[in-house]
């Protein structure tokens, strides 16, 4: 997809400051008068949750051996001829569907022409010219890792959505010297997602992109499973000043994770301001992520605009999709019925969250912005026969369970712990059985032991359950008291805050296991007695 057109369309621009930061993947957030401004735009290429191919009834599949899953037509061999894949088309409408696209009734392949190894036909199968759908758009939360302010929302327009078909894979052997082609991907389905440069920073590129897989995964259209290929990142990105044209942008291919596309744009935007405050000049070029250095490195010079030789493809008639859900006697794909079946979306999930459930508008981003962790939350709150606060869970989960978490260096996704035993921790945390200290030192545990036991086995052997006896409350007041008569002497003489001293060394002598709003009522009383 070209940008000549679309970059010079009312970009959104921000102000860019220079910081030794941006090249570790840090958004730079503070504005400057009269700085560079960057404007940045995504295309995404996502592969179709389908059986077989998007031309052929070659099987999709990944990490198996080499040109294994290769039809003849997928070879072009001479004489096979396209056949379209109908699922494909419905998980493009769909898709559309839900980033509010307006649907074509009729779109068109095109032939877009290029000469690579793992390309054996010499041209790629697309919808350059009059694709499935136009003009959608695509609102969605931005947290700032490491900034402390509140998320806000962003909006990018969605230029077009085409289906086309991928290429195969070249395989390079620097040992033997020799360059071999897989073509296992060749011909596996993909939409292309073309966005308009509406994005300012890298994070705001990659809340983009995070909330486009959790609405692919949703509508069950794509894994989105970036380490396998499933969904890949193109970005433009360039410079300007204020009252000044748009700058020469470059692009960076085939982002690989949601982390290195904020990482690799404000790299990018950094190396472009170093370039034109040095009096140098920003080449229209491709570049490529170094996951490694952490760095863009210069792939191809686009200088020269490349001839693709569109032409209609001649052996696939025009796609027809009902639109109007008009009954007819043709076997089209009925888009208002797909409407109908769609599934919740994230933001439809925030709002649920927020309006009905009473949480903050932070902790339903947080929740639904992670798919394993909104997945623990549904099955604690909404477990059948319990009546858990879900306010409570939320913040559990977000406080307790992701503090533990980040101590271990553990993604949500990667922890061990089931979504019952963190059912059980909110039990007895609701009971008062335990409190949030004793809660983590639980979740420690289970991560730590090989024992498999439940939180509250765990809590047992360990002695890590709360001090409710009201005898043994008061005892341990009154010791306190007696233990610190320099404490008790600053209070009566008008020093408040000793209390929560007193408070403070009864917590450190039970080891955290005690109520301390119980504690400091109880002291209260005994002060003043």
């Amino acid at each position: 997809m070209s940008w000549k057109t679309s970059f010079g369309r009312n970009p959104l621009v921000f102000n860019v400051h220079k910081s030794s930061s941006v090249a570790k993947g840090t958004a730079s957030v503070v504005p400057r008068p009269n700085r560079w401004r960057s404007v940045v735009g995504l295309e995404v290429h996502a592969q179709i949750q389908s059986s077989s191919k998007l031309f052929s009834g070659a099987e999709v599949a990944f990490g198996v051996s080499s040109n294994s899953r290769v039809s003849l037509f997928d070879a072009s061999i001479p004489g096979t001829l396209p056949v379209l894949n109908r699922a494909c088309v419905e998980h493009g409408v769909r898709t559309a569907l839900a980033l509010d696209c307006n649907i074509s009734p009729i779109s068109m392949f095109d032939r877009k022409h290029y000469f690579y190894a793992d390309l054996p036909a010499g041209y790629q199968i697309t919808q350059q010219r009059a694709p499935l759908a136009r003009g959608g758009v695509l609102t969605f939360p931005v947290i700032i890792p490491g900034v402390t302010r509140k998320p806000y929302y962003k909006s990018s327009r969605l230029h077009q959505l085409q289906l086309e078909q991928d290429s195969g894979k070249s395989l390079h052997d620097p040992y033997e010297k020799k360059s071999l082609v897989d073509l296992n991907r060749a011909g596996v389905p993909l939409m292309e997602l073309v966005f308009e440069p509406d994005l300012e920073t890298g994070e705001e590129a990659a809340a983009l992109v995070k909330e486009l897989i959790l609405i692919l995964t949703r509508l069950g259209s794509c894994s989105c499973r970036m380490e396998e290929g499933a969904l890949r990142v193109d970005a433009n990105i360039s410079i300007h000043r204020d009252d000044e044209p748009l700058g020469t942008r470059t692009e960076v291919k085939n982002i690989g994770s949601v982390r290195a596309v904020a990482q690799a744009i404000e790299y990018e935007i950094e190396r472009q301001i170093d370039i034109l405050d040095d009096g140098g000049r920003i080449f229209n070029e491709t570049r490529a992520w170094d996951a490694v250095s952490r760095k863009t490195v210069s792939m191809r010079d686009k200088e020269v605009v490349q001839d693709y030789r569109f032409m209609p493809e001649p052996n696939l008639p025009p796609l027809h999709v009902n639109v109007e859900g008009i009954q007819s006697e043709n076997d089209t794909i009925d888009v208002q019925q797909i409407k109908t079946r769609l599934p919740e979306l994230p933001e439809e999930t925030r709002k649920k969250l927020v309006e009905v459930h009473n949480l903050t508008p932070e902790m339903a981003i947080i929740l639904v912005n992670d798919i394993t962790l909104y997945k623990h939350f549904q099955a604690i709150s909404e477990e059948p026969g319990k009546n858990r606060s879900p306010k409570m869970v939320g913040n559990f989960l977000i406080n307790e369970f992701l503090m533990v978490l980040n101590k271990n260096k553990l993604d949500v996704q990667d922890c061990p712990i089931p979504s019952d035993h963190l059912a059980e921790v909110v039990d007895m945390l609701e009971g008062n059985l335990i409190n949030t200290y004793l809660g983590r030192l639980i979740l420690q545990e289970t991560l730590d032991s090989d024992r498999h036991e439940r939180p509250g086995q765990i809590a047992a052997r360990k002695d890590w359950l709360m001090i409710t006896d009201p005898d043994r409350i008061q005892q341990l007041c009154q010791e306190a008291v007696k233990n610190n008569p320099k404490l008790v002497e600053k209070y009566r003489k008008g020093k408040e805050k000793m209390l929560y001293a007193l408070a403070g060394q009864i917590a450190k002598d039970t080891e955290q296991k005690l109520d301390m709003a119980k504690a400091v009522d109880l002291l209260k009383k005994i002060l003043k007695g």
